[in-house]
């Protein structure tokens, strides 16, 4: 008998898609639903049956076109790297301003659908998807541009995109925290500061660094420090140019 052919990582984008789609539903609607699910009640509240039921239809009905709800997510994934935006034709001379708007762009996306904070971590295959690679070769082709050598591009976009996720998934866990609480964030933190200075009572640097932050605007104290730490990775990326 012929050797089994090995299995690929199981993935909605390592399988053929079905030839033939159902005219009452598609994939696309399926996804389209999924998203609106996930942004209006988080990653908990997504099961088959229920999004079946969101869509007039049976949970059966929707294994047609995802083989399971991990596939699903990866799809809805996907689906949302689409409004990153990224140049069409980068000019090699704004390389870092351009970078520095892609990177932006890709912390908005995350936090506009906080949900993703549960799930980037786990998604193994969600680098072979259409909008992602997208991304991916225009953000490649921008670096590149710039004179960046194709294999250290490659380590930059991936640096890059590192520290983006990193961050904006910090605080995309914050704020779903905030939101299953039900208050502002402006309220949540003069409600932390107490707790926080107590904790920090031993340790003078932090309590300094406290005392420093009292009564600032969390959110563009927030936006500050993401804009201080993408400027030193293009700062040490720009070393590499000269």
């Amino acid at each position: 008998m012929p050797a089994e052919k090995p299995q690929a990582f199981p993935s909605v984008w390592t399988r053929p898609r079905a030839g033939r789609e159902q005219p009452a539903l598609s994939r696309e609607q399926i996804v389209a639903e999924a998203l609106r699910l996930l942004d209006e009640e988080g990653i908990d509240a997504l099961s088959m049956r229920k999004l079946g039921g969101r869509l007039g239809a049976g949970a059966t009905s929707l294994y047609r076109h995802v083989a399971n709800k991990d596939e699903l997510i990866e799809l809805a994934v996907d689906e949302i790297y689409g409004e990153i935006e990224v140049p069409a034709s980068p000019d090699p001379a704004n390389w870092r301003a351009d970078t520095a708007h892609c990177a932006h762009s890709l912390r908005a996306t995350i936090l506009r659908h906080p949900w993703l904070a549960s799930v980037l971590g786990e998604l193994g295959m969600s680098y072979l998807g259409p909008n992602w690679m997208r991304v991916s070769e225009a953000m490649l082709n921008l670096l590149t541009t710039a004179r960046f050598p194709a294999d250290e591009a490659d380590r930059a976009l991936s640096t890059l995109v590192a520290y983006v996720t990193g961050m904006a998934t910090s605080e995309a866990a914050w704020l779903n925290v905030l939101a299953r609480s039900g208050q502002d964030e402006q309220t949540a933190v003069e409600r932390l500061w107490p707790a926080a200075e107590e904790a920090a009572q031993d340790y003078p640097l932090l309590r300094e660094g406290y005392a420093e932050q009292r009564g600032t605007d969390p959110r563009a104290a927030r936006e500050e420090g993401f804009r201080y730490g993408l400027d030193r990775v293009l700062d040490g990326l720009e070393t590499r140019l000269r």
